[in-house]
Protein backbone atom coordinates (compact mmCIF):
# COMPACT_ATOMS: atom_id res chain seq x y z
CA UNK A 1 0.00 0.00 0.00
CA UNK A 2 1.18 3.89 -1.00
CA UNK A 3 2.08 5.64 1.99
CA UNK A 4 -0.79 7.84 3.40
CA UNK A 5 -1.10 11.66 3.69
CA UNK A 6 -1.63 12.37 7.34
CA UNK A 7 -2.75 15.82 8.38
CA UNK A 8 -2.47 17.02 11.68
CA UNK A 9 -4.28 19.92 13.37
CA UNK A 10 -2.41 21.86 16.07
CA UNK A 11 0.48 20.04 14.87
CA UNK A 12 3.13 23.17 16.01
CA UNK A 13 3.48 21.79 19.75
CA UNK A 14 2.71 18.89 22.53
CA UNK A 15 0.69 15.84 21.24
CA UNK A 16 0.19 17.36 17.74
CA UNK A 17 4.17 17.71 17.37
CA UNK A 18 4.43 14.36 19.00
CA UNK A 19 1.63 12.52 16.66
CA UNK A 20 3.70 14.05 13.63
CA UNK A 21 7.20 13.25 14.51
CA UNK A 22 6.03 9.25 15.56
CA UNK A 23 3.96 9.01 12.39
CA UNK A 24 7.80 10.07 10.53
CA UNK A 25 9.62 8.00 12.49
CA UNK A 26 7.24 4.53 12.19
CA UNK A 27 5.73 5.04 8.42
CA UNK A 28 8.07 5.19 5.93
CA UNK A 29 7.48 7.19 3.43
CA UNK A 30 4.56 9.41 5.12
CA UNK A 31 3.19 12.53 3.86
CA UNK A 32 2.69 15.03 6.58
CA UNK A 33 0.08 18.00 6.44
CA UNK A 34 1.25 19.86 9.63
CA UNK A 35 -1.55 22.50 10.31
CA UNK A 36 -1.43 25.18 13.36
CA UNK A 37 -1.57 29.02 13.59
CA UNK A 38 2.58 29.48 14.92
CA UNK A 39 4.61 29.21 11.96
CA UNK A 40 7.60 29.27 13.32
CA UNK A 41 7.04 26.45 15.33
CA UNK A 42 5.30 24.68 12.48
CA UNK A 43 8.34 25.02 10.35
CA UNK A 44 10.48 23.71 13.46
CA UNK A 45 8.42 20.25 13.79
CA UNK A 46 8.19 20.23 9.83
CA UNK A 47 12.23 20.27 9.66
CA UNK A 48 12.21 17.54 12.61
CA UNK A 49 10.20 15.30 10.73
CA UNK A 50 11.51 15.23 7.76
CA UNK A 51 15.12 14.76 9.12
CA UNK A 52 13.15 11.62 10.71
CA UNK A 53 12.96 10.27 6.89
CA UNK A 54 9.20 11.95 6.08
CA UNK A 55 8.23 14.38 3.67
CA UNK A 56 6.48 17.24 5.43
CA UNK A 57 4.73 20.51 4.64
CA UNK A 58 3.63 23.45 6.61
CA UNK A 59 0.00 25.31 6.58
CA UNK A 60 -0.60 28.08 8.55
CA UNK A 61 -4.17 27.98 9.64
CA UNK A 62 -7.08 28.75 12.16
CA UNK A 63 -8.48 25.98 12.64
CA UNK A 64 -11.53 27.57 14.20
CA UNK A 65 -11.98 30.19 11.33
CA UNK A 66 -14.36 28.88 8.40
CA UNK A 67 -12.47 31.18 5.80
CA UNK A 68 -8.89 29.77 6.69
CA UNK A 69 -10.13 26.45 6.92
CA UNK A 70 -11.37 27.33 3.29
CA UNK A 71 -8.44 28.71 2.17
CA UNK A 72 -5.76 25.83 3.98
CA UNK A 73 -7.93 23.12 2.36
CA UNK A 74 -7.91 23.70 -1.00
CA UNK A 75 -4.06 24.59 -0.91
CA UNK A 76 -3.75 20.89 0.40
CA UNK A 77 -5.74 19.51 -2.19
CA UNK A 78 -4.07 20.97 -4.90
CA UNK A 79 -0.44 19.90 -3.49
CA UNK A 80 -1.88 16.29 -2.45
CA UNK A 81 -5.77 15.84 -3.73
CA UNK A 82 -6.82 14.10 -0.71
CA UNK A 83 -6.21 13.46 2.91
CA UNK A 84 -5.96 9.72 4.20
CA UNK A 85 -5.55 10.94 8.20
CA UNK A 86 -7.19 13.33 9.56
CA UNK A 87 -6.08 14.24 13.58
CA UNK A 88 -8.17 17.08 14.79
CA UNK A 89 -5.42 17.58 17.42
CA UNK A 90 -6.36 21.81 17.68
CA UNK A 91 -7.31 22.77 21.40
CA UNK A 92 -7.38 24.92 24.25
CA UNK A 93 -7.49 24.42 27.67
CA UNK A 94 -8.67 27.20 30.58
CA UNK A 95 -10.12 27.21 33.85
CA UNK A 96 -12.51 28.98 35.32
CA UNK A 97 -16.06 28.00 37.75
CA UNK A 98 -18.85 28.30 35.90
CA UNK A 99 -20.43 31.15 37.57
CA UNK A 100 -17.30 33.07 36.37
CA UNK A 101 -17.01 31.68 32.71
CA UNK A 102 -17.47 34.61 29.99
CA UNK A 103 -19.40 34.47 27.22
CA UNK A 104 -15.96 35.18 25.74
CA UNK A 105 -14.46 32.46 27.22
CA UNK A 106 -16.92 29.50 26.50
CA UNK A 107 -17.19 31.02 22.90
CA UNK A 108 -13.14 30.61 22.90
CA UNK A 109 -13.39 27.02 24.07
CA UNK A 110 -16.10 26.08 22.15
CA UNK A 111 -14.61 27.39 18.98
CA UNK A 112 -11.05 26.00 19.57
CA UNK A 113 -12.11 22.85 20.66
CA UNK A 114 -15.18 21.71 18.77
CA UNK A 115 -15.43 24.23 15.96
CA UNK A 116 -12.50 23.63 14.45
CA UNK A 117 -12.53 19.50 14.24
CA UNK A 118 -15.95 20.27 12.37
CA UNK A 119 -15.02 22.44 10.38
CA UNK A 120 -11.66 20.72 9.16
CA UNK A 121 -13.38 17.26 9.05
CA UNK A 122 -16.17 18.83 7.14
CA UNK A 123 -13.07 19.91 4.59
CA UNK A 124 -11.71 16.50 4.08
CA UNK A 125 -14.82 14.34 4.46
CA UNK A 126 -16.09 14.09 0.94
CA UNK A 127 -13.35 12.92 -0.47
CA UNK A 128 -12.45 10.23 1.94
CA UNK A 129 -16.27 9.27 1.78
CA UNK A 130 -15.85 9.43 -2.19
CA UNK A 131 -12.86 6.91 -1.92
CA UNK A 132 -14.85 4.91 0.96
CA UNK A 133 -11.27 5.12 2.55
CA UNK A 134 -9.90 7.11 5.80
CA UNK A 135 -9.06 7.25 9.69
CA UNK A 136 -10.63 10.06 11.35
CA UNK A 137 -8.69 10.65 14.86
CA UNK A 138 -10.79 13.12 17.30
CA UNK A 139 -8.83 14.54 20.55
CA UNK A 140 -11.11 15.12 22.79
CA UNK A 141 -10.16 14.66 26.42
CA UNK A 142 -11.39 12.40 29.78
CA UNK A 143 -13.11 15.97 30.39
CA UNK A 144 -15.62 14.69 27.43
CA UNK A 145 -16.32 11.70 29.39
CA UNK A 146 -16.35 13.12 32.66
CA UNK A 147 -17.56 16.72 34.40
CA UNK A 148 -15.25 18.34 37.04
CA UNK A 149 -15.28 21.29 38.67
CA UNK A 150 -14.14 24.77 37.16
CA UNK A 151 -13.98 23.60 33.37
CA UNK A 152 -17.49 24.10 32.00
CA UNK A 153 -16.71 25.60 28.76
CA UNK A 154 -13.95 22.88 28.48
CA UNK A 155 -15.76 19.98 29.31
CA UNK A 156 -19.02 21.31 27.34
CA UNK A 157 -16.24 21.45 23.97
CA UNK A 158 -14.98 18.32 25.07
CA UNK A 159 -18.04 16.31 25.69
CA UNK A 160 -19.16 18.15 22.17
CA UNK A 161 -16.46 16.69 20.51
CA UNK A 162 -16.93 13.22 21.83
CA UNK A 163 -20.13 13.30 20.68
CA UNK A 164 -19.39 14.50 17.24
CA UNK A 165 -17.22 11.68 17.07
CA UNK A 166 -19.80 9.11 17.90
CA UNK A 167 -22.41 10.62 15.13
CA UNK A 168 -19.61 10.76 12.26
CA UNK A 169 -18.95 6.98 13.03
CA UNK A 170 -22.49 5.99 12.77
CA UNK A 171 -23.33 7.72 9.28
CA UNK A 172 -19.92 6.81 7.48
CA UNK A 173 -18.93 2.81 9.12
CA UNK A 174 -20.62 1.70 6.28
CA UNK A 175 -18.67 3.96 3.52
CA UNK A 176 -15.36 2.64 4.93
CA UNK A 177 -14.76 6.05 6.96
CA UNK A 178 -13.24 4.79 10.94
CA UNK A 179 -13.39 7.05 13.26
CA UNK A 180 -11.27 7.20 16.52
CA UNK A 181 -11.90 9.34 19.36
CA UNK A 182 -8.69 9.32 21.65
CA UNK A 183 -9.38 10.77 25.64
CA UNK A 184 -5.78 12.13 27.24
CA UNK A 185 -5.76 12.41 30.57
CA UNK A 186 -3.04 15.16 31.90
CA UNK A 187 -0.21 15.08 29.05
CA UNK A 188 3.03 16.60 29.22
CA UNK A 189 2.80 19.70 27.37
CA UNK A 190 4.16 23.91 27.71
CA UNK A 191 0.75 24.61 28.95
CA UNK A 192 1.94 22.59 31.97
CA UNK A 193 5.45 23.94 32.31
CA UNK A 194 3.88 26.74 34.97
CA UNK A 195 1.64 24.37 36.86
CA UNK A 196 4.33 23.32 39.49
CA UNK A 197 3.65 19.73 38.30
CA UNK A 198 6.46 17.36 38.01
CA UNK A 199 6.27 16.03 34.72
CA UNK A 200 6.83 12.01 35.44
CA UNK A 201 3.51 12.39 37.35
CA UNK A 202 1.59 13.20 33.81
CA UNK A 203 1.54 11.13 30.53
CA UNK A 204 3.97 12.27 28.29
CA UNK A 205 2.44 12.89 24.54
CA UNK A 206 4.81 10.43 22.93
CA UNK A 207 2.49 7.87 24.54
CA UNK A 208 -0.83 9.84 23.31
CA UNK A 209 1.21 9.58 19.59
CA UNK A 210 1.58 6.02 19.72
CA UNK A 211 -1.50 5.09 20.51
CA UNK A 212 -2.76 6.81 17.35
CA UNK A 213 -0.24 5.46 15.48
CA UNK A 214 -1.04 1.74 16.40
CA UNK A 215 -4.95 2.50 15.89
CA UNK A 216 -4.16 3.13 12.33
CA UNK A 217 -1.87 0.44 11.20
CA UNK A 218 -5.08 -2.04 12.58
CA UNK A 219 -6.22 -3.85 9.67
CA UNK A 220 -8.91 -2.53 7.73
CA UNK A 221 -11.57 -4.95 9.32
CA UNK A 222 -10.89 -3.29 12.77
CA UNK A 223 -11.47 0.30 14.02
CA UNK A 224 -10.92 1.18 17.64
CA UNK A 225 -13.78 3.57 18.40
CA UNK A 226 -12.44 5.26 21.65
CA UNK A 227 -8.60 5.27 23.57
CA UNK A 228 -8.56 6.53 27.00
CA UNK A 229 -5.34 6.86 28.57
CA UNK A 230 -4.61 8.49 31.96
CA UNK A 231 -1.37 8.63 33.84
CA UNK A 232 -0.80 5.81 35.84
CA UNK A 233 -0.92 7.54 39.66
CA UNK A 234 -4.53 8.97 39.02
CA UNK A 235 -3.85 11.56 40.80
CA UNK A 236 -3.65 14.82 38.12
Amino acid sequence: MRAPIVLISGASQGIGEAVALAFARQIRGVRLVLVARNVKNLQRVAQACQKAGAKAEAFECDVSNEASVTLMAAAVRRRFKAVDVLVNNAGAFAMAPFAETTLEAFDRMIAVNLRSAFLVTQAFLPVMVQRRQGDIFFMSSIAGLGAYPNAAAYCAAKFGVTGLAQVLRAETKEQGIRVCCVHPGATWSPSWAQSGVKPERIMPAEDIAQAIVDAHRLSRRTVLEEIVLRPQRGDV
